[in-house]
């Protein structure tokens, strides 16, 4: 659906985005984070074709977004942070309006503009002026829009914006509902957001693409977390286990006085638990504990993030 290749945007000697290619399937869900700055709204706008590349090229089915603009954007439905309202217009001619820009048919604008006010909980208030709508039914109005013409590709920037939990709950799944017809592109900053609805994950940190995973792939974890009484020789318990490829000290244990925390790496296959536990007690290695390392799309995220400054301050 989406092919992007060595994107670059350039803001005079600012570079916000940095040779970034990857390539989108049809029906996937694609959760894409990064701090404010990390050049998340700039790819957006620019697949969106709101802005064009410095350098690179980006498709959307088949389509180049720069030779054939309209084309492409007739096929998007897309909602910016702050999704731009009519606040003196009733919610139902603000969705007309749409609905007609959009190229969609007179004969089925109405019931168009209908269905989307359904589908964001915009039913009771198609009679209301936007302005005197809270925050969060403004967002909704905006999410309606994006959806009304049955796009192909949804790019929404921060969905739930100002909803409360029983609202984000309902726009999630609507997210889910939407992403078996068609393709979606979520900017946030809500982890649990992605986590919750994304099937794939996109991390940019400083303008380039830093992480391209699926969301199984980016929290699976091939180490083991050991409790050992503090002195032991873990590693060199553990050297003639196959399974294992590095030992690593994490430091004190927490939660247990006198025993040190031990980071067990192994290959991609079942965690080596047995056979861990065995060659501790062949080594009369007195242990607390033992089990998976648990990983978090946080923890992934701060990881990158620090690596990412590391390198900076390696190169300065």
């Amino acid at each position: 659906m989406i092919q992007i290749d060595r994107v670059t945007r350039r803001y005079g000697e600012l570079t916000a985005v940095s040779e970034v290619s990857l390539a989108i399937g049809s029906s996937e869900i694609v959760g894409l984070l990064g701090h404010n700055g990390a050049g998340k709204t700039t790819l957006m706008k620019m697949i969106t074709g709101y802005l064009e590349p410095s350098d690179g090229s980006i498709r959307v089915d088949g389509v180049d977004v720069e030779e054939d603009r309209l084309t492409v954007q007739r096929q998007i439905g897309y909602l910016p942070e702050n999704a731009p309202l009519y606040p003196e217009m009733l919610v139902q001619d603000y969705l007309l309006m749409m609905a007609e820009l959009r190229g969609v048919p007179a004969e089925r604008r109405a019931p168009a503009a209908g269905v989307a006010a359904g589908r964001t909980g915009l039913g009771d208030h198609l009679i209301r002026p936007i302005g005197e709508l809270s925050k969060g039914y403004r967002q909704r109005v905006g999410l309606a829009q994006a959806i009304l013409h049955e796009p192909k590709l949804l790019v929404l920037d921060e969905p739930t914006n100002g909803l409360d939990p029983h609202q984000i709950q309902s726009i999630r799944e609507l997210i889910t509902s939407l992403g078996k017809d068609a393709t979606i592109i979520l900017s946030t900053h809500i982890l649990q957001e992605v986590e919750a609805v994304c099937d794939r994950v996109l991390i940019m940190i400083g303008g380039r693409l830093e992480e391209d995973a699926s969301l199984v792939e980016l929290l699976a974890s091939n180490t083991l977390r050991l409790s050992a009484a503090s002195g032991a020789d873990v590693p060199g318990a553990l050297a003639k286990v196959p399974e294992v490829t590095a030992v690593r000290p994490l430091g004190r244990d927490a939660h247990q006085a006198g025993y040190d925390l031990w980071a067990i790496d192994h290959g991609p296959d079942t965690p080596p638990v047995p056979q861990v536990l065995a060659a501790a007690g062949t080594a009369g290695l007195v242990l607390g504990a033992i089990s998976p390392e648990v990983r978090t799309l946080d923890g992934v995220f701060r990881a990158l993030q620090q690596a990412h400054i590391d390198k900076q301050e390696a190169a300065a």
